[in-house]
């Protein structure tokens, strides 16, 4: 039996918002939420009511563990298939045109919109979205991550964010968790339900349905961001959480990663005919690749503005394609 390995996009109302195992569990997702609240401050006193970010070590459970033995599973499947490559796709020729079709595609569409009966329907065209003001990047740990997977996550999220910044040219730094707005997470299934209830602490924004894409999150979602407006109706994004299952292998795990932070900068959707990227449902790059940076490098060019439309920003997306990749 053959299932399809897939990404789905959900927006809530009004905001901006493979191959699986043998018996075809329900297909895996990575969820991107733009929540349609304004990013609000925390206080000080409300941020030293928010749990440990670095707990004491304690071992997952039985449930945890074999969840760690399907992602493996997964992972496998996915490598022996050819999927989940791991480097940057340079061999692959990039065209001005192309490139200019895969902007608009993934930085200025929405692809799904969940509705309030919770059906998911095509969504109109959307604006340019990004950040403005600078982005500070905090990690947060559940207990049953091993210290040693702790190390390496902050190693892999600093460096990550120092090559976000550089493609982008946008102030991006780690910070302490007193400056963050941009947390993220590793949990294992044991750790979210119980951050979970005072998550909200930090993100005032978060309302129930929204927690619940946190709290009960299926195994079949792999990874989920949410972000939020500078302020209501703003195309400006102000703040952004994302969460990476602990359980994952190292691929599944990086993977992640890398896509959920590039996506909460402002691409938030999936093009069939972008290549190489790692906005493609088809699996077939794992990592940021040189075309995705590409993405990133035309998305923060500030001849570019949040809420453009696609009509304003098409000559400018297509002026700064050519100029990336040659006519």
């Amino acid at each position: 039996m053959t299932c399809l390995f897939r990404r789905i996009r959900f927006v809530l109302p009004t905001c901006l918002a493979g191959v699986l195992l043998a018996g075809c569990a329900p297909n895996p997702e990575i969820a991107t939420v733009t929540v349609p609240r304004a990013a609000q401050h925390v206080s000080p006193a409300a941020r030293a009511l928010l749990p440990d970010p670095n707990p004491p070590y304690t071992p997952a459970s039985y449930q945890s563990r074999s969840l760690a033995a399907y992602y493996g599973h997964m992972q496998d499947k996915l490598l022996a298939s050819g999927k989940l490559r791991q480097d940057t796709g340079q061999g692959v020729a990039i065209t001005a045109d192309q490139l200019t079709k895969d902007f608009i595609d993934i930085a200025m569409k929405d692809e799904y919109m969940r509705g309030g009966s919770g059906t998911m329907h095509r969504s109109m065209d959307s604006v340019l979205r990004r950040w403005e003001k600078p982005i500070r990047v905090f990690t947060v740990f559940g207990a049953t991550v091993p210290p040693t997977e702790r190390e390496r996550a902050n190693a892999l999220v600093a460096s990550y964010v120092n090559r976000l910044a550089r493609v982008t040219g946008h102030d991006i730094q780690m910070t302490t968790r007193e400056n963050a707005n941009y947390y993220v997470m590793f949990m294992g299934e044991d750790d979210r339900m119980p951050f979970g209830e005072t998550l909200k602490a930090a993100i005032p924004e978060i309302d129930p349905a929204t927690m619940n894409v946190f709290k009960h999150t299926p195994r079949n979602q792999l990874c989920v961001a949410l972000t939020f407006r500078e302020q209501n109706g703003s195309p400006v994004m102000g703040k952004a959480l994302a969460m990476i299952r602990s359980e994952h292998p190292q691929i599944l795990r990086l993977s992640c990663l890398h896509e959920e932070m590039a996506q909460a900068l402002g691409l938030p959707n999936d093009s069939p005919t972008a290549r190489p990227s790692i906005f493609n449902d088809d699996e077939e790059f794992a990592l940021l690749t040189t075309h995705d940076e590409l993405l990133l490098r035309i998305l923060y060019d500030r001849r570019l503005k949040p809420g453009m439309t696609q009509e304003q920003a098409l000559p400018i997306v297509r002026q700064i394609a050519g100029e990336l990749v040659g006519r």
